[in-house]
């Protein structure tokens, strides 16, 4: 690992900002921005703060992701969001790692599987797949699941029946499981 001094760049911003605010800036050396593959073509990347470190890695595209993971045995799922027939959102869900990559393919936050957050986390998915099932606290959920033949209370499993159907919108999912 090698590691470097640097200084933050602090300058007041302009426009409509607010009265105090202040921009902060980094310079990364050019050397680890090429070993990181990114370029002036790509150049998305990812922010981690854990409190105390900032981590920043390049951003994957869907392909790259499953990719990576799949050559790790990870136990991965494909769900592909619609809004009727609009393909709207390709969601990969790493079971083993517990993280989440999206594709968004319509520019109305409204229809896309997650609004305006492109980086979703895992317990942004596990609500999310709440969201599209039954609500754990509703009375008869046990013959409700007898019914669809699904032994517990799983919303990835009841997706794959339901396809997450809900009576007040036309969104649902198809669910694949990646070999």
């Amino acid at each position: 690992m090698e590691k470097r001094a640097g200084r933050i760049i602090i300058q007041t911003p302009g426009g409509t900002a607010a009265k105090g605010s202040y921009t902060y800036k980094l310079s990364i050396p050019s050397s680890w921005i090429k070993e990181m593959g990114l370029s002036e073509d790509s150049r998305q990347v990812e922010l981690f703060f854990d409190g105390t470190t900032i981590s920043v890695t390049k951003r994957l595209s869907i392909n790259e992701y499953i990719s990576i993971n799949k050559e790790k045995m990870h136990e991965l799922f494909e769900l592909l969001f619609y809004d009727g027939q609009m393909l709207c959102t390709k969601i990969v869900a790493d079971y083993t790692e517990k993280t989440v990559c999206i594709e968004n393919y319509v520019d109305d936050f409204i229809r896309t599987a997650f609004g305006n957050n492109v980086i979703p986390t895992w317990n942004d998915y596990e609500a999310f797949l709440e969201d599209r099932c039954i609500p754990r606290s509703r009375a008869g959920l046990r013959e409700y699941l007898e019914a669809i033949g699904v032994d517990k209370y799983d919303p990835l499993e009841i997706i794959q029946k339901t396809e997450g159907r809900m009576s007040e919108d036309n969104q649902w999912l198809k669910v694949e499981e990646i070999k």
